[in-house]
């Protein structure tokens, strides 16, 4: 987004000038960050696997807090950010009917196994026991990576899963099958055949790949995963389960979601994996007669 570039170059700007002119205060906040972070993994690795459960369980319950409450503390920047988003999809209002035709023509032709793997994906069961198999494994190995990763996947899922549930129910919006066309809602309907916006397996879906994406610095790997994910809310198109506004902000509530638990577990400090002074960087390497990969610390 155009608001999140012109923040990171605001904030780049700043550092530079405070680098120029603060080089030693900045080396000594430097060293006392590095050390808060290395106290931080030394008394995480002291925790009991419940100690650990419970921390982690206050992480989740912070993060979705966190995601709840922002809002409230939006300024003048931010609420015209989230007015953009909201006239966008507005627009591609006008786009919906014919959407929903060219995927629903498309979807004939595509495998049956994709378009299941796609539902299912996008299904709270199998979404819950892919993001608690990820956590589960990092607190049984103590890996602090995996286990902060285990909390950003349940916390972005229960957050969106929530909101989308309330916000299904209390919309109310037809579905495509239904036949009653893009503008006909039932506020407050218990009816699944009005529970289209906005869609929760596009949401769930790409919440999990976002939050695995952010995990990885490679692109190819990032285009991978976020392909993966873009599976299930393509899938609802093709199904003529969700109309194409539902799908798309389903998308960007799912970035939104992954980011704001995100910067509140970095904001926190409740996890000392992240800091750049402790990140491990590996690199191809090629020779003479030798091919290998290096870790530099």
């Amino acid at each position: 987004m155009t608001y999140y570039k012109a923040l990171l170059l605001s904030i780049l700007i700043t550092l530079t000038t405070y680098t120029v002119h603060s080089q030693d205060t900045e080396n000594t906040n430097n060293s006392q960050e590095t050390k808060d972070s290395l106290d931080l993994k030394d008394s995480q690795n002291k925790m009991t696997t419940w100690q650990m459960m419970k921390y982690d369980g206050l992480s989740v319950y912070g993060g979705v807090k966190h995601v709840y409450t922002q809002p409230f503390k939006w300024k003048g920047k931010d609420w015209l950010t989230f007015g953009g988003i909201m006239a966008g999809n507005a627009i591609l209002l006008a786009v919906d009917e014919p959407a929903d035709e060219y995927f629903r023509k498309q979807g004939e032709d595509v495998p049956d196994l994709i378009k299941e793997a796609g539902f299912r994906f996008g299904k709270p069961l199998l979404n819950y026991g892919l993001t608690g198999s990820i956590y589960t494994l990092g607190l049984l190995t103590k890996n602090e990576k995996i286990r902060k990763t285990g909390v950003l996947l349940i916390a972005s899922a229960t957050a969106g899963g929530l909101l989308q549930t309330v916000s299904k129910t209390l919309v109310g919006r037809a579905r495509p099958l239904t036949g009653e066309g893009n503008l006909s809602f039932k506020f407050n309907s218990s009816e699944a055949g009005f529970h289209s916006f906005p869609s929760g397996h596009a949401i769930l879906s790409f919440t999990t790949a976002h939050a695995f994406a952010k995990q990885f610095d490679n692109l190819f790997v990032k285009g991978g995963i976020y392909a993966l994910g873009m599976i299930t809310p393509v899938s609802r198109l093709w199904d003529g389960a969700h109309w194409l506004t539902d799908v798309t902000l389903g998308l960007v509530m799912s970035v939104v979601i992954v980011d704001s638990v995100d910067n509140y577990l970095k904001k926190d400090k409740r996890y000392a994996y992240g800091n750049k002074k402790n990140k491990i960087r590996w690199n191809l390497r090629v020779g003479a007669n030798q091919i290998g990969v290096v870790g530099r610390f």
